[in-house]
């Protein structure tokens, strides 16, 4: 199938006001969003907009407002003047019994000469808002460094807001690698140059079958619970210890949606 599942996990890292460091085990979903019906239909334990034990639903994700992802992506990329792409992946985490928990989402989107053309980081809160982080990219771009084949290195401005505890003045450093046999995230938080918070997320290929599926569900509900857990157990103890608390910005309070550049570096 075109579509398969990364087994790995997610690390957290802070290091002011309160400093923590923790990781924990997912398993995140590959979709190419143009055969994932047809790959679901073979399956007994995903669906496609529809409930099953593991499922996607383009409501989660893109324009989430019922609109195709290929339609929305389309239209996304054309309002940065990119062209429609040959081959869009996503990377997300299923809903498993109806729920899901996606605090980072990532699209990836090529020509028909299968390079890559652009990436989506796909941000959302606990408030029910979402932002698109666009890089545009040229074929040479994500062609090889010193220390890596396909590593692509970006910034972008924090424009919105996440955390209660970190306010608007930061910015985002990527540190990214195209899926394949293994999938790699990183960001990295920095005020004034300085860095504060570490997050990243990797993975390795499994096939997508029913039996992997079903150890999907099985493992998924205690991960996505560890990872509640410690995000609030983290919160309070930042606030038990003085930390300042930021509501969301008077200017993005009606805003659920928005999107923005970020760019090569």
């Amino acid at each position: 199938m075109a579509s398969n599942l990364y087994v790995g996990q997610v690390m957290h890292e802070r290091m002011q006001p309160v400093a923590y460091h923790f990781k924990y085990a997912t398993t995140s979903i590959k979709v190419d969003i143009d055969q994932i019906q047809q790959e679901s239909d073979k399956l007994r334990w995903l669906s496609f907009n529809q409930f099953n034990l593991v499922s996607l639903n383009e409501r989660d994700h893109g324009a989430r407002d019922g609109t195709s992802w290929r339609v929305w992506i389309n239209g996304f990329l054309a309002e940065y003047n990119l062209a429609r792409p040959a081959r869009v992946e996503l990377i997300c985490y299923p809903r498993i019994l109806g729920y899901a928990f996606n605090p980072l989402a990532m699209w990836y989107a090529y020509n028909a000469q299968n390079q890559l053309i652009a990436v989506i980081a796909e941000v959302s809160n606990t408030f029910g808002q979402w932002h698109h982080y666009l890089l545009k990219l040229e074929p040479q771009d994500s062609k090889s460094d010193s220390d890596s084949a396909s590593h692509i290195k970006a910034q972008a401005d924090k424009v919105f807001h996440v955390s209660p505890f970190i306010d608007m003045q930061a910015r985002y450093h990527f540190r990214l690698r195209p899926p394949t046999d293994q999938v790699y995230t990183y960001i990295k938080e920095t005020r004034d140059g300085d860095a504060f918070f570490y997050a990243s997320q990797t993975g390795r290929y499994r096939p997508l079958n029913n039996t992997n599926l079903l150890k999907l569900a099985g493992i998924a509900p205690v991960s996505m619970l560890k990872v509640i857990s410690l995000i609030h157990w983290w919160a309070l103890k930042i606030w038990l210890k003085g930390g300042k608390f930021n509501t969301t910005p008077k200017h993005l309070k009606s805003v659920q949606y928005s999107h923005s550049e970020m760019f090569l570096c």
